[in-house]
């Protein structure tokens, strides 16, 4: 039975506090450092990866939104650089996880495989010699993107162009069978934001790599913990979701961890479902942060958590209709103390090195200061991404659009 009774700001404060977002960022004495985002990923367990870029891509604003400006090519080291600090691999979604997670997700990874390799209509029995072809290029050719490795078959496979969706072809198709099955996975990204893909065995840390596999319990009861570590407080389908694992595991985990000590039962007044806490978890006194959070940060990405908890109901809007669209296309919830206090479409127009504010809207509880609040914020974010002119709202619709407008024109607008 619970021996702890909560209110729902208290539990907002716990959940904030686990994320980082509880107190204004550090004032860092010079540029951010690998300590500063490895502290981030020592936090969060996982970073979501999103290839929309209209204001940043989604695993940049993670860090952004907790130390504030820094070199995105830090990120670009960790992922990208031996020893890593961070690999790909389907978690919540596609995502950076440190290299010894990825090992905890073994047993999806041959879920994935025996999949693959049962599915009549699966490329591994379409084309098995060329998953052999390539498995073997990649061992010798290593790292390669996609596009290299078709350009190799592209006489003897042809791209379909005539299918709808991500159209891939069969080259692709065999690496992501290869990927989600574990056998390779990115050992970076170039440019254009493809995987270089490479031998899993040469991506992983040499002593991670040689580590046995945790058993599928062992570590699904890990995944759990990483999760509830990360929110702080949280019901089962809270920490299930955030590696995509199904409730039933989850719960027999739950259960595991409270017997352990790990979590304990807790009640909080408003959230009426069965809730945890870990054993890690502070409660601060005041939540006085303040940042932007893309539509994929760990605060946000379990929706259902966002409205029972802070009671803001938010919906990622890219693929409604534009005309039936409320709130914009790429919406961006702001945090204000323990509340998200506004909701905000932006877009970098790199081409003319502004910070575009499309639509502003104010959360019912938003306070006074939620526009002064916002437009500071906006500067900071232009500023991270290079863009010179600031940021401007001139023109935005939303009930918030105009005080943002005024706040951002008085600080010196951009020009355009």
């Amino acid at each position: 039975m619970p021996a702890e009774d909560l209110s729902l700001s208290q539990a907002r404060r716990i959940a904030l506090r686990a994320q980082g977002l509880d107190r204004p960022r550090p004032a860092l004495a010079g540029p951010a450092t690998m300590r500063h985002l490895q502290q981030v990923i020592d936090r969060l367990g996982l970073l979501q990866i999103d290839s929309v870029n209209v204001m940043a891509r989604a695993h940049l604003m993670p860090a952004f939104s907790r130390i504030g400006p820094y070199d995105v090519g830090l990120l670009e080291r960790a992922s990208g650089r031996a020893p890593r600090r961070l690999v790909e691999y389907w978690a919540h979604e596609a995502s950076f996880v440190p290299p010894a997670t990825y090992r905890l997700l073994g047993w999806r990874q041959r879920e994935w495989r025996d999949r693959a390799w049962r599915m009549a209509t699966s490329v591994v029995h379409t084309h098995p010699r060329l998953v052999d072809e390539i498995r073997a290029l990649v061992a010798e050719r290593g790292p390669v993107t996609a596009r290299e490795v078709h350009a190799q078959y592209e006489a003897e496979h042809p791209r379909d162009r005539v299918e709808w969706g991500w159209n891939w072809s069969v080259s692709k198709r065999v690496l992501e069978v290869l990927f989600f099955a574990g056998e390779v996975t990115a050992a970076g990204r170039n440019a254009a934001f493809e995987r270089r893909y490479d031998l899993t065995s040469r991506v992983l840390p040499p002593d991670v790599a040689a580590a046995p596999e945790p058993a599928a319990d062992d570590a699904v009861r890990a995944l759990v913990e990483i999760g509830a570590r990360a929110h702080g407080i949280g019901t089962v389908r809270c920490f299930a979701d955030y590696f995509r694992l199904g409730i039933a595991p989850a719960r027999r985990a739950v259960d595991e961890l409270v017997e352990a000590g790990v979590l304990r039962p807790v009640r909080v007044r408003g959230w009426d479902r069965p809730v945890f806490r870990h054993r890690d978890a502070t409660l601060p006194r005041r939540a006085t942060g303040r940042a932007l959070l893309s539509p994929f940060d760990p605060l946000v990405f379990e929706r259902r958590r966002l409205e029972e908890l802070f009671g803001t109901r938010y919906r990622i809007e890219i693929y409604t209709p534009a005309h039936q669209r409320v709130h914009g296309y790429y919406v961006l919830p702001f945090l204000l103390g323990e509340q998200v206090a506004a909701r905000v479409d932006l877009k970098a127009d790199r081409r003319a090195g502004v910070l575009r504010v499309l639509a502003a809207h104010a959360e019912p509880h938003a306070p006074a200061a939620t526009a002064g609040e916002l437009a500071d914020e906006l500067r900071l974010a232009a500023a991270w991404l290079g863009l010179a002119r600031g940021a401007t709202a001139d023109g935005a619709r939303g009930d918030l659009a105009d005080a943002v407008a005024a706040e951002l024109r008085a600080a010196g607008p951009a020009d355009a």
